[in-house]
């Protein structure tokens, strides 16, 4: 991997991982671990985030004590599958604001193809973390990240739960600037554009939909 790049191989995510790839897990399980392991990818991603110092009180004295600087991060969900990324982060980072893009892929070519696009306003000094729980083929974290870079966001990042070697080949091609945090990067793509080994439609079990 490259230095943009970060697998958070944490053992307690890998584990939660594991849990979510198996055939049996139910839909509520399934969705409770989503959310567990987007907390400790919410930690990662956030790293860097700039600190500035505050005067405070405590019970004892004064001092001058760290706190974010700048405006609040904004939490961007590819949907609908997204979605199942987005209520963990909110637990890290509560006052995140939240934007949304709806894509879905053409079953023939591929391709993501947009359906919705709604972003807080004035992006210049923020930072954008977008998440999908699949790096796949790319289309449409590439698709998406491109939309988001016409709003003139301050930086952005792209996490995700799973991402093939073909959908980061794809998506660095097309945005070496964006960082891209992922739990783990499976073997490759079938035919269908599913990664493998996987853990099936991520959408669809997150809601049940199958």
């Amino acid at each position: 991997m490259t230095a943009q790049v970060t697998i958070v191989d944490h053992p307690v995510i890998q584990h939660k991982l594991t849990l979510m790839r198996r055939r049996k897990t139910s839909t509520q399980k399934f969705r409770a671990l989503l959310k567990e392991i987007s907390m400790l990818l919410a930690y990662e991603v956030t790293r860097d985030l700039p600190l500035t110092l505050r005067t405070i009180e405590t019970p004892l004295q004064s001092m001058e004590a760290p706190v974010l600087e700048g405006k609040k991060v904004v939490l961007v969900a590819i949907l609908r599958a997204g979605i199942g990324i987005i209520d963990g982060m909110l637990e890290v980072l509560p006052s995140a604001r939240v934007g949304h893009v709806g894509l879905y892929r053409d079953p023939e070519t591929l391709q993501a193809v947009e359906y919705f696009f709604k972003l807080p306003g004035n992006l210049r000094d923020r930072q954008l973390i977008v998440v999908d729980p699949m790096l796949a083929t790319g289309h449409s974290a590439v698709a998406a990240v491109t939309r988001i870079k016409a709003e003139q966001p301050g930086s952005l990042k792209f996490v995700c739960l799973l991402a093939a070697p073909e959908g980061i080949e794809h998506f660095q091609e097309c945005h070496p600037d964006v960082p891209v945090f992922t739990a783990a990067v499976d073997e490759h793509l079938n035919d269908h554009g599913y990664i493998l080994p996987g853990l099936g439609d991520a959408g669809d079990r997150i809601f049940g939909t199958k």
